[in-house]
């Protein structure tokens, strides 16, 4: 695990694009996966890396050998100065059940901790079960909220799930 540089974009681009079209087909409408164009994804995930909002924004790759296979973005809530959300954490399929996943949420806790974050939140497709139970499985638990997306006209029903980085959070 490290952080993200700009050589990094396009594997990260390539992972969104294709973990998302391998996963999500079955609860997103093609027109919302088509919409996400490198194009789009190269602009935002350089600006990212490159002109992060603030040092607690946060981007992460996971590399097997010379190879990134998966990354993880995380960035303040707005809501909840002292939560931290993690906006996205892909591993490519090709390179799943090696660990990455859980070294990468390690990565982020331990980072959020080193900020003085008390919690951590991650809004998850409710019908990504793969997703869900990787975060239950590290522990991490549904709060009750849950929101809707409009994801080409089609609505997406996201759960939030937690967990407390320090005992005054737990």
């Amino acid at each position: 695990m490290r952080p993200a540089r700009a050589a990094d974009v396009a594997d990260i681009v390539r992972i969104q694009i294709d973990t998302w079209r391998a996963a999500y087909t079955d609860f997103l409408p093609t027109e919302a996966l088509d919409s996400v164009t490198p194009e789009l994804a190269t602009a935002q995930w350089a600006a990212a890396v490159d002109a992060a909002p603030s040092p607690q924004h946060r981007v992460l790759v996971a590399q097997e050998r010379d190879s990134v296979v998966g990354f993880a973005a995380a960035e303040p809530d707005p809501d909840d100065p002292g939560s931290q959300v993690i906006a996205v954490m892909l591993v490519e399929p090709r390179w799943g059940r090696r660990g990455h996943g859980s070294r990468l949420l390690a990565a982020v806790a331990d980072l959020a901790r080193q900020d003085g974050i008390q919690r951590l939140t991650a809004w998850v497709f409710e019908r990504d079960r793969a997703s869900v139970a990787f975060y239950e499985s590290a522990g991490w638990s549904r709060d009750g909220w849950i929101r809707t997306l409009d994801a080409a006209d089609t609505p997406v029903r996201e759960v939030r799930l937690h967990t407390a980085l320090t005992e005054e959070a737990a």
